[in-house]
């Protein structure tokens, strides 16, 4: 075979003129010490705050501290294999997840890699971990509702879009509950979930995805993990990847809900870290900074104005208290920060009243503006009347003779608690609220026995759905009480009196 040296010519030419010369600089560091996920490096002196490095094992690292000698690093993945002296090279970028449409309906941990078992998340949507929350002039208030499907809350602790609402309390008092009622809720509302596991048992994450899927939630739901095996450094990163992915949707218009479970645990990863890389340590050993580690990931979920797409990010951090402590430091640091709690008391747990939610405590301080008018309506004065019940309840326990009206009120007091039980993965719509509440609040169910309330109002409602579907439909559509609505309201509940008998099972 004989080449044509022309031929030869012509090519190398080509290839000369395309040759683009470009010399990849990095800087480079070497590792001086190393352990519990954290390592100090020496050399990289141009490193920033935040900055990914990478090293021999590849593993990701954050520069984390800036010392004047060396740079305090976490690493992001296995450090066991990293050893003293290995070269550790500056990426020059920062850490990113990736985003979009790909990542839902998947398990992922918190660098986007899979957990599922369903391969690689194929995307080339990717979104910076660390963003500063939009400004003031870039929001617009709460006004649009987020229904939880749990009477209690979507009543007297109205949750709108872009708001956020703390879900406080022991452990094993409902919390994590309340959150997957709510994902479970946002069925075919064109929300995108992210559910985020922090410090969670691998078998109660395991759970949670198993219940998500048995609902069909999952093809909505991104479930993001950093279980308790996992390094500190990992569950610390985790709440900032689940809303850098739901920015995503906030920013391209669309809607997402965030649950956050829990934050203590992310706080204490926070501690940990700090601790390791000797930062000066506050009140309960966390460090001075612990506020802003959460009021910077908290003050990303909003509602964005209508220049912006008006989409929103509405999130549910969840803190677990130690013996009811709600002063604690923590609490109290993420209270202040939240636009209201909902918080889960023990006692009332354990009586059977689920969910346990205080209707004392718990406030919602965006209010009525992210509530229909038909449910503010319908709700208005029920948590004060739930709280002045609980301080009467405790009063009556005296033993003390109570006048007619008083034992008026708590006749219905204990009827209303009953009709706000609700069993989980049941959520509700608002128009089976309004009725139901409707019922309750006007005096309508003050005959029925106090064991027969849950009862009774399953079946009106089935009485509703099947017999009067025009006043469902009304209702839907108008979404207020109207004269003529009431009208239709009462004149359900009457037809469904008059020919229902209760199971004597029940009483």
């Amino acid at each position: 075979m004989k080449f044509s040296s022309d031929e030869i010519a012509s090519v190398l030419q080509e290839e000369i003129e395309q040759f683009d010369s470009k010399i990849d600089v990095r800087e480079v560091g070497t590792v001086l010490e190393v352990g519990d996920g954290i390592a100090r490096v020496y050399g990289l002196s141009g490193v920033m705050a935040g900055e990914m490095v990478e090293f021999p094992n590849g593993a990701i690292g954050l520069a984390f501290n800036l010392e004047e000698n060396s740079v305090g690093v976490i690493i992001l993945g296995n450090y066991l294999t990293i050893q003293e002296g290995d070269e550790v090279k500056a990426l020059g970028t920062l850490l990113s997840v990736p985003a979009g449409d790909a990542v839902v309906g998947r398990v992922l941990d918190p660098l986007g890699n899979p957990l599922d078992g369903k391969g690689p998340v194929q995307t080339d949507v990717t979104r910076p971990v660390e963003m500063i929350a939009t400004g003031v002039a870039e929001r617009q208030p709460v006004t649009e509702p987020m229904q939880t499907g749990i009477k209690a809350i979507d009543a007297m602790t109205p949750i709108g879009r872009g708001q956020r609402e703390l879900v406080i309390g022991d452990r094993k008092t409902g919390k994590t509950a309340i959150a997957i009622d709510a994902i479970l809720n946002q069925k075919g509302k064109n929300v995108k979930c992210f559910y985020i596991a922090i410090g969670q048992k691998d078998s109660s994450v395991a759970g949670v995805v198993n219940s998500l899927e048995r609902y069909g939630a999952m093809e909505y739901t991104t479930v993001i993990v950093a279980g308790a095996s996992a390094p500190a450094t990992l569950q610390y990163v985790a709440p900032y990847a689940g809303t850098a992915m739901a920015e995503h949707f906030m920013f391209n218009g669309g809607h997402a809900l965030v649950v956050y479970d829990d934050l203590s645990k992310q706080a204490t990863a926070y501690r940990q870290m700090s601790l390791l890389m000797r930062r000066p340590p506050g009140r309960e050993a966390y460090p001075g900074d612990v506020f802003y580690c959460h009021s910077r990931l908290l003050e990303r979920s909003a509602k964005l104005s209508e220049a912006l797409g008006s989409g929103s990010i509405t999130s549910l951090p969840i803190i677990e208290t130690l013996e009811g402590e709600v002063s604690a430091y923590i609490p109290t640091n993420v209270i202040s920060i939240t636009d209201g709690q909902i918080y889960l008391q023990p006692d009332l747990f354990f009586a059977g009243i689920r969910p346990a939610m205080n209707a004392g405590i718990s406030v919602s301080r965006v209010g009525g503006a992210a509530q229909v008018k038909a449910m503010k309506k319908v709700a208005g004065g029920l948590r004060l009347d739930l709280a002045a019940f609980r301080a009467l309840e405790a009063f009556a326990q005296l033993g003390t003779d109570l006048d007619a009206a008083t034992q008026a009120q708590l006749d219905r007091g204990y009827r209303m608690v009953e009709l706000l039980k609700q069993p989980q993965y049941q959520p509700m719509s608002v128009t089976d609220q309004v009725l139901s509440l409707y019922a309750g609040t006007r005096g309508f169910i003050d005959d029925v026995p106090v064991r027969a309330v849950q009862q009774w109002e399953s079946d009106f409602q089935q009485f509703a759905h099947d017999k009067h579907s025009d006043l469902i439909t009304l209702l839907n559509e108008k979404q207020d009480l109207s004269d003529d609505v009431v009208e239709k309201i009462e004149a359900c509940i009457a037809e469904f009196k008059k020919g229902y008998k209760p199971v004597e099972s029940e009483l």
